[in-house]
């Protein structure tokens, strides 16, 4: 507590009355001396007497509470300090200050960490938006200065310093180095949608940021960029640095591929984390080409053929046998067809421009010859799809399995037929695979499902791959496999077609059509070994199906290079789910010993790692204008002096603080200088006195 103390003047009457009247007076004065009045000085007396006590002097006594003055540091814990040693020296530098700080007097320090934002976000850097809520609690003529311990990569730069709303010198302490280079990748166009199996194009630009810029005679330095799909295959392309440049991609399968960009490291690296990027494309398929083979008319042709013409996006070709070759009855063969069916050309010239092929019913009969079969089969090896709908000739010596397709195929007739009533239920394997796990009416485990029943099936011995859904005696009754590239379905029952009629209730024989396709046909979504990765936000939703009940954890490797493990949970279905929060922005990659996947969490190319190099340029017009300290950790902290407002405050080793000298006022003593005794004995006595000396 201070005491202060000073003079002051609180008239009875206004100041220009106080004025007039002291005019008057030294008209009367100047008069009195012309005219050489006695007792002149005497009159004046009491004249200034009178004003003076009207001027109502007195002396104030003030009680003031000295308040301390607020530096705040601010410190950058954005993604980019993480590079290098820059953390290292801002938490060095930081440690200093604080010690600097406190030794100071009258002095408050605040700390201020902002930057960290929330790793979903591209708002980049924002440190004078954490610095305007610091300050809005700190009087202006209390804050002796602003000290930024940042790489200089910031964001919300303001244009003027005006914006800035301080009256106090900001200091700028830079991390990192001077003499800074580093490579990025930069995604400047990317298709979001796209045909399946059709060309696309992304445009990239490789930039080595303080690399020397080439001589006009002389060819741009090349870097390569590797393109990986889904995790899978890799392409690697030469594109020149600098320059944008087109890199063609083909989506394989429909729904959301992940397509991955990488950039080798370059001379100079900060980090390698913007040398990646990711976009999603959704994959469309343009037309479905389907060819279904009947063998023989029957009760579940009409609905084969009905389901694939209701879906527009389906061109189906359907080959079906009315006449077989061994019915004789003297029919002209003029009469029996118009045109000849193109049996070559479906296969073997254009069998590969099918996505799928069903054999439904069907039986060897010579009218394929083997060599078509055998394309069929070279087909499905080579990543082709088939279905096959068996009837009772699959038991027989004319069985399709006795043909060149028996090698792809994934169950062995046994030659037994079983004709009688049963309900097709699911196995342990189909309550877990994508294709049969949700399907409507399945019912719970150890329950029967409410489906309507079958008379049917065909009994196998040998199975191959998975069988998904059984039969009478839990025989299987829809199988799936893989055989080389391709993927072979057997449905073991022909009488489908009851659930498609609704009898007893029918069932989801539509539904599981589809889904049979699209597996086949290699839809991500009905993989039943596959490992998926979405971020949402700053959330990595993790979800893994396995028709394995336990699994390994997933191992998630960090954009900065960290790798965690987290363990899934099993969620029915075949699922098992995780959720990891992701602190930073940038491709996180997952595997789980078998798949990778890659998440993009944030923005393809974060305003955080478009530039990582440390920087003074964004922010040395505010500190010149404020009159701060711009310096480079690296070279030396530079030493806290107070000055008083009006002088320098920085130097060639130091940066200073205002010395404000602020206080509140805590009391208010006023005493007067005349008492009112002591005027009236001057004014009486002056006059009296004037008086008897005119009297002489």
């Amino acid at each position: 507590m201070k005491g202060f103390a000073d003079i002051v003047f609180s008239p009875f009457v206004p100041w220009w009355a106080l004025a007039a009247l002291g005019a008057v007076a030294l008209l009367l004065v100047a008069f009195g001396m012309w005219r050489r009045f006695n007792g002149l000085g005497w009159r004046s007396i009491a004249i200034v007497a009178l004003l003076v006590a009207l001027a109502n002097p007195a002396i104030v006594e003030e009680e003031r509470d000295p308040q301390n003055d607020v530096a705040i540091v601010v410190v950058d814990d954005s993604a980019s300090q993480n590079i290098g040693d820059r953390r290292a020296q801002t938490d060095g530098t930081l440690e200093r200050l604080r010690g600097d700080l406190d030794r100071q007097r009258n002095l408050e320090t605040r700390i201020v960490r902002a930057g960290a934002a929330d790793a979903s976000s591209n708002d980049g850097t924002r440190l004078f938006d954490a610095l305007s809520r610091a300050l809005s609690d700190v009087p202006p003529d209390q804050l002796a200065g602003v000290v930024f311990l940042t790489d200089g990569q910031i964001h919300d730069v303001p244009e003027r310093a005006a914006q800035l709303g301080v009256k106090a010198p900001l200091h700028v302490l830079l991390t990192g180095r001077s003499d800074e280079g580093d490579r990025r990748l930069v995604i400047e166009r990317a298709p979001s949608y796209g045909i399946v199996e059709n060309g696309l194009e992304m445009t990239v630009r490789v930039i080595d940021e303080g690399a020397p810029v080439p001589e006009a005679n002389q060819a741009a330095p090349r870097a390569r960029v590797t393109v990986r799909i889904d995790g899978g295959d890799t392409y690697t392309h030469q594109v020149p640095v600098g320059r944008s440049t087109s890199i063609p991609f083909k989506l394989t399968h429909g729904g959301l591929s992940v397509v991955e960009i990488e950039a080798e490291g370059g001379p100079r690296e900060l980090t390698l984390q913007n040398n990646r990027a990711a976009i999603g494309v959704n994959g469309v398929r343009d037309r479905l080409r389907v060819l279904l083979v009947s063998g023989q008319p029957h009760q579940g042709e009409r609905v084969w053929r009905s389901l694939l013409k209701a879906d527009p996006s389906v061109d189906l070709v359907h080959f079906t046998i009315l006449r077989p070759p061994e019915k004789q009855d003297g029919t002209s063969v003029r009469e029996l067809s118009l045109i000849a069916f193109p049996t070559r050309e479906l296969f073997e010239v254009k069998l590969d421009e099918f996505d799928l092929i069903i054999f439904d019913n069907y039986k060897q009969r010579g009218i394929l010859l083997p060599s078509y079969v055998e394309n069929i089969a070279k087909y499905v090896q080579k990543g082709g799809a088939l279905l096959e709908a068996a009837g009772t000739d699959f038991a027989s010596p004319r069985s399709l399995f006795r043909s060149p397709l028996g090698r792809v195929l994934p169950a062995e007739p046994t030659g037994t037929v079983h004709e009688q009533g049963f309900r097709p239920k699911l196995t342990d394997e189909g309550r877990r695979h994508p294709v049969t796990s949700d399907l409507s009416g399945a019912g719970a485990p150890g329950a029967e499902p409410t489906w309507g029943r079958w008379f049917r099936q065909i009994d196998t011995d040998r199975v191959d791959g998975v069988a998904l859904m059984a039969g009478v005696n839990d025989r299987p009754l829809l199988v799936l496999n893989r055989s080389g590239q391709g993927r072979v379905a057997q449905l073991l029952s022909d009488q489908g077609w009851l659930w498609a009629r609704g009898y007893e209730g029918g069932g989801p024989q539509a539904e599981l059509l589809r889904r049979l396709a699209h597996w086949l046909m290699k839809e991500p979504d009905l993989e039943e070994e596959d490992l998926r990765a979405v971020a949402q936000g700053n959330r990595i939703e993790i979800m893994r199906r396995s028709l394995k009940a336990d699994g390994p954890p997933v191992t998630i490797t960090t954009p900065a290079g960290a790798t965690e493990s987290v363990p899934l949970a099993e969620a029915g279905g075949g699922r098992q789910t995780a959720v990891f929060l992701a602190d930073t922005p940038g491709l996180y990659r997952l595997t789980d010993g078998q798949h990778v996947r890659v998440a993009a969490v944030g923005a393809v190319n974060p305003k955080e790692f478009a530039d990582v190099r440390s920087t003074p340029d964004l922010v040395r017009p505010l500190v010149e204008a404020t009159g701060g300290k711009l310096a480079w950790i690296a070279d030396g902290v530079p030493e806290i002096r107070r000055v008083t407002a009006g002088r320098g405050t920085e130097g060639r080793d130091w940066m200073g603080l205002l010395a404000n000298d602020s206080y509140v006022v805590t009391g208010v003593r006023q005493t007067a200088l005349l008492p009112p005794l002591l005027v009236l004995l001057l004014v009486v006595g002056g006059l009296m006195w004037a008086w008897h000396r005119e009297g002489r």
